[in-house]
């Protein structure tokens, strides 16, 4: 549908379910209209190199998808795709800038980066897309679209693509678009609801205590391939993804608080089967594509109707079926209501569910003899230990940058070694609770201690020393110490000490 507008230069807002190929409606108008080098006109073009066309994308994992279906797509043209996004060394990106680059995908920061650094030049870029455009356009990333349009012609094409774009974010979109086609992709009864038809939906009301052993459990179901587990915080995502490898499921987890170097191993060993459950933030709901996802599952219920089908679209896609499973905690039930409501989904009241419920082995087909732990003779995936974790700040450059050595649970700190900063316990080399850590100076003091309890005091054994307390003492070493005391005279000299008695 948005083809023919997209081609003919016209600004487009695309509205279209997850899975239907959103970034190929966008993709092809930009490599249509790109020129390459070996087309007559590349000489003529005002600056011969200059980026052509722009995709901003909300995550990096979503601008390395983008970017890889463009470039495959325009292979055989020859059009150079450039990815740009933080958690990478800049040389590579720049040294590419200056050979020349025809299409440009990047988040906001790095863009706004490398453009400031006066290496990207976004005057001669004619068409720009904002992929996922609510999340770009919505929160914190006005600022940063706003300065990125700004940088761009007059003149340009503009086209916005997302599965959900709500009335407000429409008219902010607006601004930045010249007489734009509202292409809505959708069903007119029951809206966005009808999203996920192709995908199972099942809702229990689950104890918090119990979430773990019940995905354990959904995790053995008949015919289960790859299982994306969206948690709501990256606390929990390392948590479940722990918990979960300790139980011999192989499980890997994404979070903002990882480096980006073991972000894309998790993602890559997930996209090669190396692990089959992925346990992420919503950083992984928005846009990613991975092939064969049987099953979704919500381990906290999700902050709206928004999140919601974004994260079930992660199954179901090009035509799959697939299976959503969403947890809602007690606390949790009006939430819900307003999610089912917005949806229309008519599952107002969760069924109050435990993993020894028979109708949770009833509908999810799991074998009765399942239990919370996977057999040994289950347990046949390779794991995280068959990749390797790339050097994400390039030569020379991996020592105290922004890596893989962000803490679970505290802030990001330094590498091992180092003084670090997280909240409790901080690993190796962090400071910890009531001393230093590993990798510090040694545990409260200890070469002063040392130095106190091997030493002599005024040619006495110290007090507290374990010679001195085993020794009889005579009357006079009972007696308490006095100080020895200085008297400054009115001359400004300095009387001999003398030393004070009891009398």
């Amino acid at each position: 549908m948005t083809l023919p507008v997209a081609l003919g230069g016209h600004d487009i807002i695309g509205q279209a379910k997850t899975g239907t190929g959103k970034t190929l409606g966008f993709g092809i108008p930009m490599l249509q209209r790109v020129v390459t080098t070996t087309d007559e006109g590349y000489a003529a073009l005002p600056a011969p190199g200059a980026p052509q066309a722009l995709a901003v994308t909300p995550t990096r994992e979503l601008a390395v998808q983008v970017a890889a279906d463009l470039e495959r797509a325009g292979r055989r043209r020859g059009i150079r795709v450039l990815t740009v996004y933080g958690g990478r060394a800049y040389e590579p990106q720049v040294d590419a800038l200056r050979k020349g680059v025809d299409i440009v995908v990047g988040t906001p920061g790095r863009l706004i980066d490398l453009a400031n650094q006066k290496h990207l030049d976004l005057s001669h870029a004619r068409i720009v897309v904002l992929d996922e455009a609510d999340e770009m356009l919505d929160l914190g990333f006005l600022p940063d679209v706003e300065k990125i349009l700004a940088m761009t012609p007059a003149g340009r094409q503009t086209m916005l693509f997302s599965a959900t774009m709500p009335g407000a974010v429409v008219a902010l979109a607006r601004r930045y678009m010249t007489q734009p086609t509202h292409i809505r992709a959708m069903h007119e009864e029951g809206d966005e609801g009808a999203t996920v038809k192709a995908i199972e939906q099942f809702v229990f009301r689950a104890h918090a205590l119990d979430k773990t052993e019940m995905v354990a459990r959904i995790l053995q179901a008949r015919d289960r391939g790859l299982t994306i587990i969206f948690s709501r915080t990256k606390r929990t995502a390392a948590k479940v993804s722990d918990e979960l490898t300790e139980r011999g499921f192989a499980a890997a987890a994404i979070h903002g608080d990882l480096g980006q170097g073991a972000r894309e191993q998790a993602l890559r060993a997930f996209r090669n089967g190396k692990v089959d459950v992925l346990v992420a933030t919503d950083v992984a709901a928005r846009g990613i594509d991975v092939e064969n996802v049987t099953h979704v599952i919500n381990f906290q219920c999700p902050e709206d109707e928004k999140t919601y089908l974004h994260r079930v679209g992660r199954t179901g896609r090009a035509g799959n079926t697939g299976v959503a499973v969403t947890f809602v905690d007690w606390e949790d039930m009006h939430r819900w209501s307003l999610i089912n409501k917005a949806l229309d989904l008519g599952m107002p009241e969760p069924e109050e569910t435990y993993s020894s419920s028979d109708h949770l082995y009833a509908k999810l087909d799991i074998p009765r003899e399942a239990k919370g732990r996977l057999p040994k003779a289950a347990q046949t995936r390779a794991g995280l230990a068959a990749e390797e974790i790339e050097d994400i700040e390039g030569p020379g450059k991996s020592g105290r940058g922004r890596g893989d050595d962000r803490r679970r649970g505290g802030a990001p700190g330094r590498s091992s070694g180092g003084r670090g900063r997280g909240g409790d316990g901080q690993g190796e080399g962090g400071r910890g609770e009531g001393g230093r850590g590993e990798g510090g100076r040694g545990e409260g003091g200890s070469r002063r201690e040392a130095s106190r309890r091997e030493g002599t005091r005024g040619g006495r054994m110290p007090q507290d020393s374990p010679e001195s307390s085993e020794s009889p003492q005579s009357p006079e070493a009972a007696r308490p110490r006095r100080t020895r005391t200085r008297r400054r005279t009115r001359a400004g000299q300095t009387e001999q000490p003398r030393q004070l008695t009891d009398g």
